[in-house]
């Protein structure tokens, strides 16, 4: 009996120990999904929270090139992708995985020390991977036609798509927008150029145009862009091609005149200042410098006067001399040498010498006096001659000889 007891209890200690360990493993995450659009991935995955017994849970996530997992030398090196995160997703854009590989993910929960089994996710960028729509599109009218300008899709890093797909094409649709809805009717083109034209639309009419990126390869399409709407053009009609020469030539007139009267009253405004019409009064131009100049300038107390002046010569008027006979009585004898003319004048035949000679000066007398011949008993019946000093030489000089004898000789 001992020895069968033992044996019984042994059995339900290693039945108890089971039962604990089965209790003690999490659930593992499930239902696995990569989020993708071109070279953007995102690995996201569901949970049971109610296992967590109110306790935080942590995820890691892992990956590892498909073709490491067969080698049978050595177990596969994990990387690590994202470690201990709260959050239900990881991305794997910034991993830079090659285009053309194929990668294993795989991910795990943790509650307070428990962890669950990894749960495995394969993944092919570009079989896997979602293609996204043109990056841009824009429309420009070509007379009665319409030119579509597309831009490729993007990838993480803002290259082409073209790059890893380069087959790639565009499925392109468009229609006359009009409010008739029964009028509706959709054209499809394709093709694989950036720039397309779509030929054979009615002039002068809106159109709208919707793009997407297709790969044929692994059967991938994208969405379509959002409708944009442009309106064709056609022939311009000649009364606005007249109209259009007419606004450009009043403009040019306009621009013309506008420039022609601001360029006249920006030179009257100039010289007005820099010329003004008014002068500096005659008793203030000594002021100005001798450059010539109409700026005045300032006297300097060391400046020399003299400098500053032109020389002036003052001439008064030309005086007459009136030659008189003396008396006889006041006349000395002649020499013997002088001889008297028949009228009883003498003449003074040395200018040089120092004896009276009857002449003097009269300053201001313009008019020749006649010498009066009338006998008067208060005067001496001595004749008068007057000469004008016109008629000398005009180097004659007058000196006085003999102030004190009242008579003024004569030195040519």
């Amino acid at each position: 009996m001992s020895t069968m007891s033992a044996a019984f209890y042994i059995c339900l200690l290693c039945l108890g120990f089971q039962t604990n360990t089965v209790g003690a493993q999490l659930p593992a995450p499930d239902n696995l999904t990569m989020i993708t659009m071109n070279t953007n991935y995102t690995l996201s995955w569901d949970w049971d929270q109610r296992s967590a017994e109110s306790h935080a849970v942590n995820f890691t996530t892992q990956y590892v090139a498909k073709f490491k997992l067969k080698s049978k030398k050595k177990s596969p090196s994990w990387n690590m992708a994202c470690e201990k995160t709260s959050r239900r997703s990881c991305d794997l854009t910034e991993l830079k995985l090659y285009y053309l590989g194929i990668y294993m993910f795989r991910v795990q929960a943790n509650v307070n020390g428990r962890f669950s089994e990894w749960v495995l996710k394969e993944f092919c960028p570009d079989k896997d991977a979602a293609l996204g729509p043109p990056s841009k599109v824009g429309l420009s009218p070509a007379g009665s036609d319409l030119d579509i300008f597309i831009s490729d899709p993007l990838t993480s890093t803002n290259s082409s798509m073209k790059e890893h797909h380069s087959e790639l094409y565009y499925h392109i649709l468009y229609w006359e927008s009009s409010v008739d809805t029964q009028a509706f009717r959709t054209q499809t083109l394709t093709s694989s150029a950036n720039v397309v034209t779509l030929s054979n639309l009615k002039a002068w009419t809106r159109y709208c145009v919707s793009i997407q990126s297709c790969y044929d390869f692994y059967n991938k399409s994208s969405s379509f862009t959002s409708s944009l709407c442009m309106q064709t053009e056609g022939s311009t009609p000649w009364w606005q091609i007249v109209g259009y020469f007419l606004v450009s030539l009043v403009s040019c007139f306009l621009f013309m005149l506008l420039s022609l009267y601001s360029s006249f009253w920006g030179y009257k405004y100039l010289k007005s200042t820099f010329y003004p019409s008014v002068q500096l009064p005659t008793h203030f131009q000594y002021l100005c410098d001798s450059s010539g100049s109409d700026i005045p300038g300032l006297l300097t107390p060391d400046s020399d006067s003299e400098l500053l002046c032109d020389k002036v010569s003052v001439c008064s008027e030309l005086p007459v001399l009136e030659i008189h006979n003396a008396p006889p009585e006041f006349l000395p004898a002649p020499p013997s040498g002088l001889e008297q003319d028949s009228s009883g004048r003498h003449s003074r035949q040395d200018s040089s010498g120092s004896g009276d000679s009857g002449v003097y000066s009269t300053g201001g007398s313009a008019n020749l006096q006649q010498p009066n011949t009338g006998q008067d008993s208060g005067k001496s019946p001595v004749d008068l001659e007057q000469v004008k000093m016109q008629d000398m030489a005009p180097g004659l000089k007058t000196q006085l000889l003999f102030a004190d004898e009242g008579i003024v000789d004569m030195c040519v």
